[in-house]
């Protein structure tokens, strides 16, 4: 069984490397900088003590006001997992940079987070919409879909 290392460890980690990124942690997850993403990830990554070398999955919260970006990552090599978290203030245009260049499988996640959510993601090598056609409009999994579309929208 995988083990979850603690928030404060990786947190303390973390600190050291990059003073400025940590914004806060609990038990379970470390909430980083949006803007320091890339950089934390491919650290996790790439640190032999680490070595986060799997993403297991991104997924991505709609709290209102702010959405959060979850990343649930392993390191097979040392079997522990650690989940690293973002906050993205502002509903218009949300945005958080790619980590496909850390681990290619995040493609298709942060394409259907962008679709789903409206979230984008920077550097992107192809950030369409994977779920739904082109020129839908919207992002469906918004707490405020249905208020943009207006009271018609469940009978289009």
């Amino acid at each position: 069984m995988t083990t979850a290392l603690e928030g404060e460890v990786v947190a303390q980690r973390l600190q050291r490397r990059f003073p400025d990124a940590v914004e806060e942690w609990d038990h379970s997850a470390v909430w980083v900088k949006p803007e320091k993403i890339t950089d934390v990830t491919g650290y996790l990554k790439e640190e032999p003590t680490l070595a986060f070398n799997y993403l297991n999955s991104i997924t991505a919260v709609d709290y209102v006001e702010h959405f959060e970006i979850v990343y649930h990552l392993t390191s097979f090599q040392h079997n522990h997992s650690v989940a690293i978290k973002a906050r993205l203030y502002g509903r218009e245009s949300p945005v958080i940079n790619s980590v496909v260049a850390v681990w290619e499988g995040a493609n298709f996640q942060e394409r259907e987070i962008w679709d789903l959510m409206g979230i984008h993601f920077e550097g992107h090598p192809n950030l369409k919409r994977i779920m739904l056609w082109e020129g839908f409009p919207g992002h469906p999994l918004r707490r405020d879909f249905m208020e943009e579309r207006g009271s018609h929208a469940a009978t289009d």
